[in-house]
């Protein structure tokens, strides 16, 4: 064969070849299309984040684990912790250390004694620092002990980007948190109700040992006032963080929560973030209680809902993985899980039971942690964290 055929003979080799590579390219991208992504409002943040809480999806971010001060935002893990490992009832008494603390404050007197309960809304609604500090040391036994455990909490969250050296939020080069930790920290936290009834009151009135007239503190939060639905969560400001806010809102049964740190228009990016997230990611029921599974004697022991855009709920996988055991040695009729999946990601999984057990009066309240606990089982068998999770089901039953 002469140079010409051959380079004649190559070059359609390499030009069939490219053709059948560009059809073959085709054909993939036409066998499965991809809606588009919405498109978020802009914003004057540094940092942002918006999170469906029922779900725990983040719906936007915007350098989202980038490590920021976050000033009073700090509270959002103070009063979780509070709530959570202490009495509300307890008298706090205001201690030397606590008194007169620099910043926001509720003026309180050394000496004074009140309540753990009111001093969460004092610190929730006011920003008290005072509060702050007197909280951490009745429930930690010091400010040093109490920040170590939110430090705990903010690992056993998988907040990777957080780390407090104090619990009101005054500037420390090493207290900082992200975009994205506050969001999980604080879908994590509505779920509590006493937490979730502090963070939407307007207005507090409390018992004032010192004078004629009752403590009146009127929220900070002017989201409360101004947005349709708003029920939370914090201010914050101190002059190396700037305006920091997480607010957060309930319509039609979904609840999302918005952050945003360092940004001087910080109201009005919230209420477009907020509209963004309702109109774009509505909650979407997958599966409910009870739900008979097809082929199978089997049924869910919960339902499961995710937020959603338009499209995303074509592409979930729904697979169910039962004990394959002979003898699988599994109380109340467990008999596996169903795993749902979006474009390959696992967004969650629900219980199946033997039809006629008795279903679990409630599950894993929190979305969030169930797709936590579906990482965990990656790493190990599936069946080795059954025994957990129906603790968890059952916790409390008789």
């Amino acid at each position: 064969m002469n140079r010409y055929n051959l380079f004649s003979v190559r070059s359609m080799f390499l030009w069939v070849t490219s053709l059948v590579l560009l059809f073959s390219t085709a054909i993939s991208v036409y066998a499965a299309p991809q809606s588009e992504e919405p498109v978020p409002p802009s914003n004057h943040a540094q940092a942002a984040a918006l999170i469906d809480v029922t779900s725990g999806r983040i719906l936007y971010s915007k350098k989202g684990d980038e490590r920021l001060r976050i000033a009073s935002l700090t509270k959002i893990m103070t009063a979780i912790v509070a709530i959570e490992r202490g009495n509300l009832k307890d008298p706090v008494k205001v201690t030397k250390n606590s008194f007169a603390k620099e910043g926001s404050s509720l003026f309180l007197k050394l000496g004074e004694e009140m309540s753990l309960e009111n001093l969460l809304y004092g610190l929730m609604l006011r920003s008290g620092n005072d509060a702050a500090s007197a909280i951490a040391e009745h429930v930690g036994g010091s400010e040093e002990g109490f920040v170590l455990m939110m430090n705990e909490k903010a690992t056993a969250l998988g907040l990777s980007n957080s780390h407090f050296m104090n619990p009101h939020g005054l500037d420390h080069d090493e207290h900082y948190s992200s975009a994205n930790d506050l969001a999980k920290l604080t879908a994590y936290a509505l779920k509590n109700p006493k937490f979730r009834e502090i963070v939407k009151t307007p207005v507090k009135r409390a018992p004032n040992p010192n004078e004629k007239w009752d403590y009146k503190w009127d929220n900070k939060n002017k989201m409360l006032r101004f947005y349709e639905g708003a029920d939370g969560v914090k201010t914050g400001y101190t002059k190396k963080a700037f305006r920091c806010l997480v607010s957060s809102a309930t319509r039609n049964g979904q609840q999302i929560a918005a952050v945003t740190l360092n940004d001087g228009n910080d109201w009005n990016d919230h209420s477009k973030m907020l509209d963004y997230g309702f109109a774009q990611y509505p909650i979407t029921q997958l599966t409910v209680k009870g739900q008979k599974l097809q082929g199978y004697s089997l049924v869910t022991g919960t339902g499961f809902s995710y937020a959603l855009a338009k499209g995303e709920e074509e592409r979930i996988i729904k697979k169910l993985v039962l004990d394959k055991r002979s003898n699988p040695d599994l109380s109340f009729g467990l008999r596996g899980f169903v795993e749902f999946t979006l474009d390959g990601n696992m967004i969650g999984r629900v219980p199946v039971f033997v039809e006629g057990s008795r279903l679990p009066e409630e599950y894993i309240t929190n979305q969030r942690e169930k797709t936590a606990l579906a990482r965990d089982n990656s790493k190990g068998s599936l069946w080795q964290t059954a025994g957990q999770i129906l603790r968890l089901m059952f916790r409390g039953a008789n």
